[in-house]
């Protein structure tokens, strides 16, 4: 079983910057890979970013140049980095921890940008 739980989200200006912590108990979280996504209020659960258990990365379009994704498996904690923040990025993220067997999810962090 694993536990994920999100945080650094927050309440920030357009054009700021937030990371976001996924942080993993357990089991070791480099033997999964990890996924990002963000709920905005009416709207579907959608997929923002991924890292294989390789490091590779990709991105949902609405993000790409902005977002960053990354793990750091000693720490067993996946961060989002979130720069040039716009009005549209405001919703509450999850992590997801997703294999073959098991699927996870963090409870969420809320994110409003707003000036």
């Amino acid at each position: 079983q694993v536990q994920l739980v999100e945080s650094g989200g927050g309440l920030v200006q357009p054009g700021g910057s937030l990371r976001l912590s996924c942080a993993a108990s357990g089991s070791r979280l480099s033997s999964y890979p990890m996924y990002w996504y963000r709920q905005a209020p009416r709207k579907e659960r959608e997929l923002v970013a991924v890292i294989a258990t390789s490091g590779v990365t990709n991105y949902a379009d609405s993000v790409k140049g902005r977002f960053r994704v990354s793990r750091d498996n000693a720490k067993n904690t996946v961060y989002l980095q979130m720069n040039s923040l716009k009005l549209d990025d405001t919703a509450v993220y999850y992590c997801r921890a997703l294999s073959q067997r098991n699927d996870y999810w963090g409870q969420g962090t809320q994110v409003t940008v707003s000036s």
